[in-house]
């Protein structure tokens, strides 16, 4: 008996529409997963009675890791197999879900104190930075691998837009699976429930890649952007995808060290609020812990929808260049901070945050296809490298910085990053130029 039901194969690729589901459904699970637990963590740390700032810490430390480690996995799955790595990096994400779940269950009951509760987490969460990051390589590899070259693009891009669409079931589903039992731990159980039925799913249901084939196609995977509201797929591992063995490319690079910059500094902005916004919520709105999980996601959903919006729906209609798509994305980035800023209920802060994350699905395609375009075709697989990188680079001090900020004074966060994208627009201006 099939798990899903045969469909005609994919346009362009050896693959049936059931094997690229359960593909997409790798990717999904863990991007809605991912984004379900950052709307409750910030409830789950004021109930316990944590610091802000080292609830931060501990699962922005995984999306470190996810940046060190994807590369390396990308690297892998030509010697262990796609279909391997996609298990392994889909049960890397079940092991992380339910080992958390079971330590801020005990912690949100008093078994554990916060600082143990806290720490515990932090380990346990290392597992999915540390091999879930292999999903998204061994996923794109194997569907490169059964897919012509002149239809590639296409598949993998509609791969990568699992991604995006967890963004916004993630947080919309979050506060439905805080059940009585399991209280704010409850969206760990169920994303790592649905996981495990994937697991098995592709377990049993797709073909295995190691087993010799006639007429076998190569194939690549790329690493990709941690799965969050602040790294959304731009297309920069699909173009790495596509162009295995390219030369390697600095970043320091004078082509491209300007879009790389420009990148570098909204990633940032964006980084250190996306990191506060669910305390912010809490603090606002003067709400209770418990419960305060809708507000947060309703925020959440709305900041992921707007950054969707640009990129699927506003920027192909304007055509804009990419310098234009930086500059624009920086004003309307800044302004809906200080909206944010200044909002004093949900309809505010959902209209401000929005407002953010609108421009940042402009600068962040801006930013992509300014290095793309400054470099030759042979170079494009380098400079995909470079960018996923630069994505990946805010996790390593916005979140912290953010939440310190956020310590001193709410309004701080927010304030340094429309400054840094007022800042951007200013010296944008007269650096980056249209390729």
């Amino acid at each position: 008996m099939q798990l899903l039901p045969d469909r005609p194969r994919v346009a362009g690729s050896a693959l049936t529409t059931r094997h690229f589901l359960l593909l997409y459904a790798a990717m999904l699970v863990a991007a809605a997963g991912n984004t379900a637990l950052q709307s409750v963590m910030p409830a789950i740390g004021r109930e316990i009675g944590i610091s802000d700032f080292w609830v931060t810490v501990s699962y922005t430390w995984s999306a470190i890791l996810w940046v060190f480690l994807a590369p390396f996995w990308a690297k892998q799955s030509d010697r262990h197999g796609r279909k391997a790595l996609t298990l392994l990096g889909v049960g890397g994400f079940i092991a992380s879900m339910l080992l958390c779940g079971l330590v801020l269950f005990a912690g949100l009951n008093g078994a554990l104190a916060g600082g143990l509760t806290f720490a515990a987490f932090a380990i346990c969460r290392a597992l999915y930075g540390s091999l879930g990051s292999a999903t998204p390589s061994a996923t794109q590899a194997y569907l490169a691998s059964r897919t012509r070259r002149s239809s590639r693009v296409s598949a993998l891009s509609a791969l990568a837009s699992s991604f995006s669409l967890g963004t916004i079931i993630g947080p919309a589903l979050a506060p439905l699976f805080v059940l009585p039992l399991l209280g704010l731990s409850g969206p760990l159980f169920i994303f790592a429930a649905i996981a495990i039925a994937v697991f098995f799913a592709i377990l049993f249901g797709l073909p295995n890649d190691l087993k010799p084939r006639h007429g076998r196609r190569s194939g690549h995977g790329a690493a990709m952007s941690y799965p969050s509201l602040a790294s959304t797929p731009t297309g920069a591992s699909v173009i790495a995808a596509t162009h295995r063995n390219a030369p390697r490319i600095r970043w320091s690079d004078s082509r491209i060290r300007n879009w790389i910059t420009a990148g570098v500094i909204a990633g940032h902005a964006q980084a250190a609020t996306l990191a506060c916004i669910g305390f912010f919520v809490i603090d606002r709105l003067h709400l209770a812990p418990h419960g305060s999980e809708e507000e947060i996601s309703i925020v959440m959903m709305a900041g992921a929808a707007a950054t969707l919006a640009a990129q699927w729906g506003v920027i192909p209609r304007l055509r804009l260049e990419p310098r234009q798509l930086i500059l624009w994305g920086a004003l309307v980035g800044s302004l809906g901070m200080i909206v944010t800023m200044f909002a004093g209920d949900l309809y505010g802060i959902v209209l401000g945050f929005g407002l953010t994350n609108l421009g940042f699905g402009f600068t962040r395609p801006g930013f992509t296809a300014g290095a793309s375009l400054a470099v030759s075709l042979s170079e494009q697989g380098g400079v995909a490298g470079v960018i996923t990188a630069a994505n990946g680079a805010a996790y390593v001090l916005a979140p912290g910085i953010g939440m310190l900020l956020y310590g001193v004074d709410p309004h701080l966060p927010f304030a340094a990053g429309a400054a840094l994208l007022i800042g951007l627009l200013l010296w944008g201006r007269g650096r980056l130029f249209s390729a």
